[in-house]
């Protein structure tokens, strides 16, 4: 029954990766279609990287991740101030880039859940109480997805692939941004100074990406 759950899971996480890659595609070659194949094959790369990144974090950490779309849930700083129901986001770098006609890309559109492994749990009755998953675990669970995908974009710099490289590192800016669950959320509830940290470093890679690729 597990084993069919996780199957039934990694089949739908696929099908997110794919639909994701396919509404960023279409939001960055919204006024250049040229570019729309080569954005779809890269936003793919690149998620995928930042998934897998999330899942071997979430490994090391003896915890289940589940990505699914992006919702809105907290427009706050307050836990209070949040909407009675998530608001579906997917759709919104696609609108975005409809009334910019373009020129304003939206790139975060994806979140995670977490929850303890069986192995987690199971510490309860050995030597281990410690077995609650903190704000701090989710956070590097968030970072290690951000500075994935920021290297992958360095490799694909490297290698020559200047266009696979400034969306990963414009993916990775926007992600980090700070609004209801996204992996900026995460980490800026966690630690402000380790959201700082990471944000002014992205912020130098964001340049970067303007002035040089």
């Amino acid at each position: 029954m597990e084993s069919s759950k996780d199957k039934e899971r990694i089949i739908q996480e696929i099908g997110i990766v794919i639909l994701s890659a396919f509404i960023l595609a279409l939001t960055v070659s919204f006024s250049k279609f040229p570019i729309f194949y080569a954005s779809l094959l890269s936003f793919a790369i690149i998620i995928t990287v930042n998934v897998i990144a999330k899942k071997i974090a979430g490994y090391m950490f003896e915890i289940k991740v589940d990505i699914k779309p992006w919702t809105w849930y907290q427009f706050g700083f307050v836990s209070k101030m949040h909407f009675k129901k998530p608001l579906p986001m997917l759709w919104l770098p696609l609108i975005i880039s409809w009334i910019s006609k373009g020129t304003v890309w939206w790139l975060a559109v994806l979140e995670f859940d977490v929850s303890p492994k069986t192995e987690r749990i199971a510490r309860r009755h050995g030597l281990y109480r410690y077995t609650q998953v903190t704000e701090w675990h989710i956070a590097m669970i968030a970072m290690w997805s951000v500075i994935a995908t920021i290297v992958a974009g360095i490799i694909g710099y490297v290698a020559g692939f200047e266009l696979f490289a400034k969306l990963s590192i414009f993916y990775s800016v926007w992600s980090i941004i700070p609004l209801s669950s996204t992996d900026g959320s995460k980490i800026f509830f966690s630690s402000r100074l380790l959201w700082m940290f990471i944000a002014s470093i992205l912020a130098i890679f964001f340049f970067w990406g303007l002035v040089i690729i």
